[in-house]
């Protein structure tokens, strides 16, 4: 017998499992399996845009993807997500563009045995329309959406994810026939909230290593992923733990992608270990993990995950929501409660064995729930298939071996990669990721997840094949490449040549309007968010195949009766502001030149006239 199709569609990747909705949509492609359904994974690349705007590598393992699904697929968004409204919320589609739309009405006629459909997040519930009639379709909530702003008023700060009202939120749940909820008080919510069935589905974590009780506490941990709700909670955290620590106290260490938003000063009693590639080398070095959530809804995965390793946790009420916890030691209210918690029992051997021992019947009661759910929830999907899905395993898929081809630089090494993107930017063979081919190479089939990437390196080797540079595609641009300046100048220089001939985000003409020594004066339109001062990019003054590279110095709005629109724009979401901007370290070219600007997400193509027709 065939294994029924579930369609699962997600704004984030499966893999690294690095944050808590990745480990969610993880577990519950799992529970299909388990149940005998096949799953294939549609990833919307939104978390890929995001991480790159904010300067850093998107996490994406798109070969472990492949290995553990029948089929993977990638969507590209055409236009930037909007991570701030001047609205009073976000509209419900506002983070579901054409492209995911296009997709779900294309797979399904491409896949017409495909038998459920289940969408990740109420904010992609717009894509359910293009399902056909007689697919059984399911929401994935993760979240409580409406009025969640309201969290972030105690902090003074301002949400970077979606939000919505709860008419909004009932309008996208209304879509789909089966909504499913991560915890207990959530699921309450949604029942008044929507006609569509509600269903518990708390995340199943398998017991990893039996629960040890610690006779002392020399190290507390906490491993996340760098959300807000993360930042503030562990950010207060740190300030109460390290204000008066002593070396007799416990050390708090910190892990995961958290890090890079908590600074490098370092704090009294306080270790940031930065990103593991193995949990279990997390969960080794530390005797209890503290959950002191201030914020957040859904279920805390942070917790589910240290108790599946046998580590005792003292956390905040928000902390521990979906457990049903009763002992005091989970139910604290502030950071300063669980720091006097932890500092309570970090020489009681036997409150720690007792606390133990709580988190042990926690842990056990919590898959007692999860097990039960997901058996009623395959019970709905079996249903609605009208048979017993075939529950043997079928073999992994095969993940195609890389294309690889190179070209020689006057000063290194350019190296086109074709395939599967793995998690690591950097590789010991062929250098630092450049760029990554936005869509799908030639030949691959529609939205396929094979990509081409560029890595340099500098240096020189045998006889290199050219592999033609970058070609006139889009393409998205490593952060680490445009900011950190890690590859020698004149290598950098000779990837500009190549990197000018890919479509760009936006495309202007300049007039020179001031030039001194090694300052030039530029009247051209940029996109409106980057004249606001000063960003960390790139630019390269490109001329008869030789560039060099100039300091961005300040933009500024002139006024707007300035005829400077944008010669094209690839991307419909930019808007043109004229401006003002100074290159420093630039001097005034001889002939006619191209100035390339670039800013983690973007790419900017100036035509830079100098003579009589400028």
């Amino acid at each position: 017998m065939t294994r029924p199709t579930v369609l699962v569609i997600a704004p984030m990747p499966a893999f690294p499992t690095s944050a808590g909705n990745r480990r969610r949509l993880v577990t519950t492609c799992e529970s299909l399996v388990r149940g005998g359904f096949a799953v294939d994974l549609a990833y919307f690349a939104h978390e890929d845009q995001i991480y790159r705007r904010f300067g850093q590598h998107p996490p994406t393992d798109a070969a472990a993807m492949a290995e553990t699904f029948q089929r993977t697929f990638r969507i590209e968004p055409g236009a930037a997500i909007p991570l701030k409204t001047r609205a009073r919320h976000f509209g419900l589609d506002d983070w579901c563009p054409d492209e995911v739309v296009e997709f779900v009405a294309w797979y399904c006629a491409t896949y017409p045995e495909t038998r459920i459909v289940l969408v990740n997040y109420v904010f992609l519930s717009r894509c359910l329309a293009a399902v056909p009639a007689g697919i059984l379709t399911l929401i994935d909530t993760h979240d409580r959406f409406a009025d969640r702003q309201a969290q972030y008023r105690p902090f003074r700060a301002e949400p970077n994810f979606f939000y919505t009202d709860a008419a909004g939120e009932a309008e996208g749940l209304d879509r789909a026939d089966i909504v499913l909820a991560i915890q207990a008080e959530e699921a309450a919510y949604f029942v008044g909230l929507t006609r569509a069935r509600v269903h518990l589905l708390p995340p199943h974590f398998p017991t990893r290593r039996p629960f040890r009780a610690p006779a002392h506490l020399a190290r507390i941990g906490f491993i996340g992923h760098g959300n807000d709700p993360n930042l503030f909670s562990i950010g207060r955290f740190i300030d109460a733990w390290s204000t008066d620590w002593t070396p007799g106290r416990p050390v708090l260490v910190i892990a995961g992608e958290i890090c890079t938003g908590l600074g490098t000063a370092p704090r009294p009693g306080v270790e940031l270990a930065g990103y593991v590639a193995r949990l279990e080398d997390f969960y080794d070095r530390v005797d209890l993990v503290v959950a002191p959530m201030l914020m957040g809804s859904g279920l805390k995965m942070k917790v589910a995950e240290a108790l599946s390793f046998g580590v005792p946790v003292i956390g905040t009420r928000i902390g521990f929501e979906g457990f049903s916890p009763s002992d005091p030691a989970h139910r604290c209210e502030t950071v300063a409660e669980v720091k006097a918690a932890v500092l309570a029992l970090s020489d009681d051997a036997a409150g720690l064995a007792s606390l133990t021992e709580v988190c042990a019947s926690l842990f056990a009661d919590y898959n007692g729930v999860t097990h039960s759910a997901e058996t009623a929830l395959l019970a709905l999907l079996r249903h609605h298939v009208g048979a017993d899905p075939e529950t043997e395993a079928e073999a992994p898929s095969e993940v195609p071996r890389d294309a690889i081809r190179t070209t020689a630089l006057p000063v290194g090494i350019l190296t086109c990669v074709t395939g599967l993107a793995g998690s690591e930017w950097d590789s010991a063979e062929h250098g630092l990721l450049v760029a990554t081919e936005r869509m799908s190479p030639p030949d691959a089939g529609p939205h396929a997840p094979e990509r081409r990437r560029w890595f340099a390196r500098p240096g020189t080797g045998p006889e290199i094949a050219d592999a033609g540079g970058l070609p006139a595609v889009a393409v998205a641009l490593a952060p680490e490449w445009v900011r950190t300046r890690r590859l020698p100048p004149a290598l950098r220089a000779a990837l500009a040549v190549k990197i000018a001939g890919v479509l760009p985000d936006w495309e202007a003409r300049a007039r020179i309007v001031g030039a001194g020594q090694g300052r030039i004066a530029l009247a051209l339109a940029l996109p409106s968010h980057l004249v606001t001062g000063q960003h960390p990019g790139a630019a390269f003054l490109i001329a008869s195949e030789a560039a060099v590279e100039v300091q961005l110095g300040a933009a500024r709005p002139l006024g707007l009766a300035q005829d400077l629109p944008f010669v094209s724009q690839t991307r419909m979401d930019l808007s043109a502001v004229p401006a003002s901007l100074v290159l420093e370290q630039a001097d005034l070219p001889a002939n006619d030149s191209v100035l390339l600007v670039l800013h983690d997400d973007l790419i900017g193509r100036v035509a830079l006239p100098i003579g009589p027709h400028a």
